[in-house]
């Protein structure tokens, strides 16, 4: 995000590619922190997400009930099953062991509301060219577990005609709590509706499930919960949704292992609540992958296996919207409520925000490989990242939130515009300093110097605070911007940007202060600014248009190097502080083959 800001850089003289540094300032330091801390937890139920028998795909064969399907009909060895022609009820609790197909027809469980089933496929073809192919209608709780070594399908033939009171609208549709487990596979085909439907808490803790279809391929009311198993969506909508509108409290997805590849044409994992990931390998790809991101929305959702889409699969080109407002929301990972990830390997290509929380967000571990058309990861609150390796390829901004924390982990990231956005407040708010024609130390250096805080007004409240971690940003617009406040006191952060355009490597409207920590910074000098305060030395220089690649080194009064970099980005301007750096006392400055002698300040 740019503001006004009216900055004077004075020019170098031709004899010389470099500027003097002089104070970095002598403004009273501000505390980053607004009225919501920047550093406070995301908070998420420490509950037990998954029962011993979730767990537990075993059965006793030899006391379940068999029922055989033939086609149009079916048999069974108890009572407890009704048959009707092509329709299969069961009615009691017990342990039911299903094998065959039926061609245009459904099983249904209609038991006591104080059952708990175990359904067994053990290589079931179910198709229903109307309605579900299973429908679970009452029942406490039923287990679907996939036998071992088995193949089993549930399809839709393409429309759904009413049979009851429920909008039944997937092939696979629980009024109750249902939970996939077993080592064997499932396929779901439906291509006029959702996957699988369920309208209390769903768990799958093992299995492969294969899953094509027209809208979510999960949709759940009260919970997704996945551990141990191996999940496929190809989904015209959302590939995992899970939304109460009742209850606010409960709409939330636990991924605490296994496996997730999906495509869609929506969201790849959404949660109406809370979203948590402990561990798993995720791989999402929404709205056609980041190549479409300057794409609003998408014409084709809500199409089956991509639906001819363009953009997807070598389709050619997405359809574009006029307004943003009504734009199909393609984001990867998504949450109304906080969201904490402590582990994983998370792999997303998005059209829009990669990761996305509308509360505060956690990155305490996981391994992340993202490129996205919009943020690569966002949170309306605070983004909290302690740990964690962060590859972000491709964004328009990389991290963005009211408050970024960031205190460890290992961050790369490319960015159209910012690296690091604090969006809070006004964004508009404008800059004015410096006296004309006077370079006052150094980009944005001292308090009368071009960019200095003495002419700043502003009532963003937006912060950036870094304590740890290795942080390398590669961006077009501002590398950190902070609308409010910007907080260094530890790590190693490298910030590359362009020498084109209303960009800064630093940009805040309140105070910049580092305190301890590396920093390494290159960029325009057209919007410059250097930190406010510091308790260590800045060195902050106007070094001429420099192109990519300019080797940029810098050494104490002995020869000994402290610091060299080689920027990716033409630059012209050079901001560096490490603790190495003492104020008051000089250092040589190299860029490329020019060289001079700087007091830090």
């Amino acid at each position: 995000m740019k503001k006004t800001v009216t900055l004077f850089l004075a020019l170098v003289l031709a004899i010389s590619i470099l500027s003097g540094c002089g104070k970095v300032g002598n403004a009273p330091a501000q505390s980053s922190q607004s009225s919501t801390s920047a550093t406070e937890s995301v908070v998420i139920p420490n509950t037990d997400m998954f029962t011993d028998r979730d767990l537990d795909s075993e059965y006793d064969e030899s006391t379940a009930v068999s029922i055989k399907l033939g086609g149009t009909s079916a048999t069974a060895s108890s009572d407890s099953v009704k048959i009707s022609g092509s329709t299969v009820t069961i009615t009691e609790e017990a342990t039911y062991i299903i094998s065959g197909a039926l061609t245009d027809g459904m099983l249904v469980v209609n038991a006591p509301d104080t059952a708990k089933l175990q359904l067994v496929f053990s290589g079931v073809d179910i198709t229903s060219k109307t309605s579900a192919a299973l429908y679970i209608l009452e029942a406490d709780k039923v287990f679907l577990t996939l036998a071992e070594g088995t193949t089993n399908t549930l399809a839709n033939g393409g429309s759904f005609a009413s049979i009851d009171d429920n909008n039944i609208d997937s092939p696979l549709f629980s009024k109750q709590d249902l939970t996939i487990n077993g080592k064997g596979s499932l396929t779901v085909t439906s291509p006029a509706g959702h996957g699988i439907v369920c309208k209390d808490d769903l768990v799958i803790t093992g299995g492969s499930c294969v899953i094509n279809c027209a809208s979510h391929g999960l949709d759940a009311n009260d919970s997704v919960r996945v551990v141990g198993a191996s999940i496929t969506i190809d989904s015209g909508k959302d590939a995992i949704h899970c939304e109460n509108n009742e209850d606010t409290s409960k709409g939330f997805v636990y991924i605490g292992g296994g496996s997730i590849k999906a495509e869609a044409e929506g969201d790849g994992i959404s949660s109406g609540a809370y979203m948590q990931i402990a561990d798993g390998e995720i791989e999402l790809l929404t709205g056609g992958g980041s190549e479409n991101g300057s794409k609003a929305s998408s014409d084709f959702y809500g199409g089956f296996m991509g639906g001819g889409r363009p953009g997807a699969m070598g389709y050619g080109e997405m359809p574009t919207s006029e307004t943003q407002e009504d734009s199909t929301s393609m984001k990867g990972l998504k949450s109304v409520g906080s969201m904490e990830i402590s582990g994983g390997k998370i792999t997303i290509d998005s059209a829009d925000d990669a990761i996305h929380s509308d509360a505060s967000l956690m990155v305490s571990g996981g391994v992340f490989a993202i490129a996205s058309g919009d943020d690569a990861i966002h949170a309306e609150e605070t983004l909290t990242i302690t740990e964690g390796d962060i590859d972000i390829t491709e964004s328009y901004e990389g991290l963005e939130a009211l408050h970024i924390d960031v205190q460890g982990g290992n961050i790369k990231l490319v960015a159209r515009d910012d690296g690091f956005n604090a969006a809070g407040g006004n964004d508009e708010s404008g800059v004015t300093g410096g006296r004309d024609g006077e370079f006052g130390g150094g980009p944005g250096g001292g308090p009368g110097g071009p960019g200095g805080p003495g002419g700043m007004s502003s009532n963003s409240n937006g912060s950036i605070k870094i304590s740890g971690g290795t942080i390398s940003i590669n961006a077009s617009g501002d590398g950190l911007d902070a609308n409010g406040t910007l907080e260094i006191s530890g790590g190693h952060t490298t910030v590359t940007g362009p020498t084109q355009g209303d960009t800064a490597t630093l940009d805040y409207d309140k105070t910049g202060i580092i305190t301890g920590g590396t920093f390494i910074g290159t960029g325009s000098t057209m919007m410059a600014q250097s930190f406010s305060d510091s308790m260590q030395g800045v060195i902050a220089v106007s070094a001429g248009y420099q192109p990519a690649g300019t080797e940029i080194t810098l050494k104490d009064s002995q020869g000994n190097t402290i610091i060299t970099h080689t920027p990716e980005l033409d630059f012209a301007v050079v901001i560096l502080s490490t603790p190495e750096l003492t104020k008051g006392e000089a250092y040589s400055l190299s860029v490329g083959s020019q060289s001079g002698d700087f007091e830090a300040s």
